[in-house]
């Protein structure tokens, strides 16, 4: 028989557990973690010259460097999430923070680009770990009247994290060499494993299920090989073999996971949770935030360097006014105050801040076309109110549409959809400014020229220099206003899945989930 057969119960039923003092203490761990997993993933971005300088790394070899922790990342989530939720969310907080920490210290001291790629992996795999368990700790520390606070300060800690890491990227490569950017996570970690192993309090699933081993198994191959379909797909082109393979691999992995999970008793993720309207909607929000951010963060970069000619470091600092716009409003308060005094449910703060992230992209796209960064300015600042009001209502909504004993499995998930959508958001409007880039240069010139702007001036000559530059900053313009009209279409397919009558989640009775401190 499936989980989703049992009768149906919420957590309201259990007695709720003491607020505790030292909560926002805890909460302020979390995000530190959390922070520096998701600053790696685009810290890495303004070291690509110095690797392939001073390491000797191959184009092939520094995409790896990058994709290999996005890959073994987003892999595990959804494993990680159940070997959480099964055998206890802190003890899997602390094995992550020692994995990252072990990974950035192999990260720090590689001497080749092999090395240094596994060494990425293994920093993957721990930062899974931390991802499935940061978001689960959350919601059990916080009581329900405190929880919506507490995930917006946790969402705006991480969309920082995403949008600082080219600039703190970049002030390091400007004093220190390359491996500077993993030292930084040590102290971090030794921060952590102490803090957490304190003050983190244990919990997991009451009911002691069975570990679902297959579906572990399924669920992180179907996952690798979907992903790396989509880190590679630009690259190696869509309809390339590999490409293929992988992805139509992993989607029958994925396929396979689905039926199993239906089979057995103690799934590792309920299938059942899909038919709840709310859960839908949150998930789609989920994948739409990450996407607009990943593709657009991508163009915008694209956009400052080559177009407007500003170094990594300055085209990175010029990307933080978003983050900042994030941190002021949630963090302060005032985007949780202004959406409750406005009366804003969850469906329409989320298509509030999607269609704000859609103008942002939009005014990047028309306003910044001809080098106006005050036009960027503006674009940055929606977007990041934005992302300010949507995010911690879509996470919000995700993890109370589940049973708070798969809290692990519902953050796993989570950034699982988060990881895709960001890889999703880099690679298709990517693929869309190649496209439009190659369609657009001079009759003439070598088919490997639109592969970047540097490689089609060169093989055109100072005679039509103006002439490529143009048709980059108008494919730019043309990907940008996509990305803008899918986001936007989008947050109103999320609002209206959120925005339908669902049935209680079905859940079988628990005895209440022990929430001890450690000493």
């Amino acid at each position: 028989m499936s989980h989703t057969d049992s009768k149906p119960g919420t957590d309201q039923q259990q007695p709720a557990p003491e607020r505790r003092p030292d909560r926002w203490v805890i909460l302020a761990v979390i995000c530190l973690a959390q922070l520096v997993v998701v600053l790696d993933n685009t810290i890495l971005n303004v070291a690509i010259p110095s690797l392939t300088k001073e390491l000797g790394a191959t184009t092939s070899q520094t995409q790896w460097v990058i994709g290999a922790y996005s890959l073994a990342q987003a892999g595990l989530l959804i494993a990680a999430g159940g070997l959480a939720d099964r055998y206890g969310r802190k003890r899997v907080q602390l094995i992550g923070l020692g994995l990252f920490g072990v990974g950035s210290l192999g990260a720090m001291l590689a001497g080749s680009p092999g090395e240094l790629i596994a060494a990425r992996a293994g920093m993957g795999v721990g930062g899974s770990l931390l991802m499935a368990t940061s978001l689960a700790i959350v919601v059990r520390v916080f009581q329900p009247d405190e929880q919506p606070k507490a995930i917006a300060v946790w969402s705006a800690i991480a969309s920082l994290g995403f949008a600082l890491g080219p600039v703190i990227g970049g002030l390091l490569l400007n004093r220190f060499w390359w491996g500077s950017v993993f030292l930084v996570n040590l102290p971090v970690a030794a921060l952590g494993l102490a803090a957490v192993a304190r003050l983190v309090p244990e919990s997991k699933d009451p009911r002691g299920d069975r570990p679902d081993l297959l579906g572990a198994v399924l669920s992180t191959c179907g996952l690798v090989g979907l992903v790396y379909a989509v880190i590679q797909g630009p690259g190696n082109g869509w309809t390339a073999g590999s490409t293929l393979l992988s992805g139509g691999l992993g989607v029958l992995f994925l396929l396979l996971f689905a039926l199993w999970e239906r089979r057995i008793e103690h799934p590792l993720l309920d299938m059942g949770f899909f038919r709840n309207a709310r859960f839908r909607g949150a998930i789609s929000g989920g994948v739409l935030v990450s996407f607009g951010l990943g593709g657009s963060l991508f163009l915008l970069t694209e956009h400052l360097q080559f177009v407007l000619g500003y170094g990594p470091l300055s085209a990175g600092l010029r990307t933080a006014p978003m983050a900042l716009t994030v941190v002021l409003l949630n963090l302060t308060g005032f985007g949780m105050r202004l959406t409750m005094k406005l009366g804003l449910k969850p469906p329409t703060a989320i298509a509030a801040g999607l269609t704000m992230l859609a103008a942002g992209l939009a005014a990047i796209a028309l306003l910044g076309r001809h080098g106006s960064y005050p036009g960027i300015l503006l674009g940055l600042v929606l977007m990041g109110a934005g992302v300010a009001v949507a995010q911690p209502a879509m996470a919000g909504s995700m993890m109370s549409s589940i049973p708070p004993e798969k809290a692990g499995v519902g953050a796993g998930l989570l950034g699982t959809l988060s990881e895709l959508g960001n890889s999703l958001g880099v690679a298709v409007l990517g693929a869309v400014l190649t496209a439009g880039f190659a369609g657009a240069l001079p009759a003439g010139l070598p088919h490997g020229a639109s592969r970047s702007l540097p490689d089609a001036l060169a093989a055109a000559g100072p005679d039509h220099a103006h002439q490529v530059a143009g048709a980059f900053a108008d494919s730019l313009t043309h990907s940008q206003l996509i990305g803008s009209a899918a986001v936007l279409l989008g947050g109103f397919l999320a609002a209206w899945l959120l925005s339908r009558p669902s049935a209680a989640l079905p859940q079988a009775p628990q005895p209440a989930e022990p929430a001890t401190q450690a000493g």
